[in-house]
């Protein structure tokens, strides 16, 4: 392998390890959307990475401050829970170059979240147990013109992705032979997205800069089922929707998001690189479901609203940067600092997070290439209480909690193979 190859491949697997430290940002933010398969300068590539993800956030001093469900304090349920599971974030993609023509086929999971505090805590009237999972498949093209010392890419490109999720939480504590008192949301969507960017490469020093934009996904047929079949309806006559399975429905999105990455040589066998991401995480405030046969539009203020997800999230950036080094014609290194800002006003534990991160890749042939890689973190102190919204209206009022600084790790594997 030439010199000048290398070098590329360096710059390369430095961004790829580097990912690991951003993989448990804010909002709902999993493996995100990377095309950086598209830049190899293989003929054909193709990568499989898997991620293991292990934030570990407890809550302390949780206070329920609903007094029509309880209290559950006063009923025995802690006043301590931990709020995260550890998760998986697997990737796939092929990529193929003719000419000043490369074409990347990928599959992942850009977003997700798993909160599992469970039903035995006193905040169980906010949360019992929260799942979202997503599955996308793309498809990027970049053309590539020589310009100055360099060559500038054009990039573009569509992608499906599907999501779905539940949520569970107590509505009302009562005796076992009632019932558990707790109701449950199921939802499903899908929508398309775009996006479209530029890059700027001069491969003799191992530069690249890249731009690119990732349009919004519109999930304006979310749907599902919200089950309260274990919530009498004696509890309250008037509310038709206690005690039976009601269809329901809504609209969100899967936010926009705009990335900007830097990488050059800075000596021999040295690479410095990093990068800024803007997510639009604030569209996300409250989301409401309505029964699907009822009339008119849904809103969160609305009479037929049956429930809401309410996030009030604010916008995402994500910031890092890193040292890549080549220790031999085998094996190369990446040392990694990332800064998230926190996505939550005060709904969810979701604050600043500082991770470093670092791996190594081991090239065994010229086709063969294996990256390792690990990363440890802070999840900063906060709290979670009430939140006056932009509509007026004030969430978050079933429990308060507080928390402290907390640890998040992961690892992370793939297997790159050229030809």
């Amino acid at each position: 392998m030439n010199n000048l190859r290398f070098k590329t491949l360096l710059g390369a697997g430095c961004f790829s390890l580097g990912l690991i430290g951003s993989v448990h940002a804010g909002g709902l933010e999993r493996g995100g959307y990377d095309i950086d398969l598209l830049f190899d300068p293989a003929q054909v590539a193709g990568e499989v990475t898997g991620t293991y993800v292990m934030p570990q956030r407890d809550l302390k001093n949780v206070v329920d401050t609903n007094p029509a469900d309880g209290p559950l304090n006063a009923l025995g349920l802690s006043n301590s829970a931990r709020d995260t599971e550890s998760y998986w974030v697997p990737s796939v993609g092929i990529k193929a170059g003719i000419g000043p023509v490369d074409c990347l086929v990928d599959y992942g999971q850009p977003i997700g979240a798993y909160s599992n505090p469970g039903v035995n805590w006193a905040g169980a009237n906010g949360n019992i147990v929260t799942k979202v999972e997503s599955e996308a498949v793309g498809g990027t093209c970049s053309y590539k013109v020589n310009l100055g010392k360099g060559q500038f890419r054009f990039i573009g490109g569509v992608f499906h992705e599907d999501v779905s999720g539940f949520k569970e939480q107590l509505v009302a504590p009562l005796p076992a032979f009632l019932g558990t008192g707790v109701g449950r949301l199921d939802l499903e969507g899908d929508g398309w997205g775009w996006r479209v960017g530029a890059a700027y490469e001069i491969p003799d020093i191992a530069l690249r800069a890249s731009l690119v934009y990732n349009s919004a996904v519109k999930l304006d047929n979310l749907s599902g089922t919200l089950d309260l079949t274990q919530v009498p309806g004696f509890l309250d006559p008037s509310n038709p929707i206690l005690g039976r399975i009601t269809d329901v429905s809504g609209s969100s999105e899967v936010p926009e998001s705009l990335e900007l990455k830097l990488q050059s040589g800075i000596a021999p066998g040295w690479l410095a690189f990093g990068s800024i991401k803007w997510v639009n995480w604030s569209v996300l405030q409250s989301i409401p479901f309505c029964p699907t046969a009822a009339p008119g539009a849904c809103t969160t203020t609305g009479p037929t609203r049956a429930t809401s997800l309410d996030l009030l999230y604010r916008d995402g950036w994500t910031v890092s940067g890193g040292i890549g080094h080549k220790f031999n014609d085998q094996w190369s290194g990446a040392a990694v600092l990332t800064w998230d800002r926190g996505t939550s006003t005060g709904l969810s534990a979701q604050t600043d997070t500082w991770t470093v991160s670092g791996g190594v890749a081991y090239t065994a042939t010229q086709n063969i290439e294996v990256r390792l890689g690990g990363a440890l973190g802070v999840l900063t102190s906060g709290s979670i209480h009430p939140v006056v919204g932009d509509d007026g209206v004030t969430y978050g009022t079933d429990y308060t909690a507080d928390f402290g600084n907390d640890l998040v790790s992961a690892i992370s594997t793939s297997l790159k193979v050229k030809w």
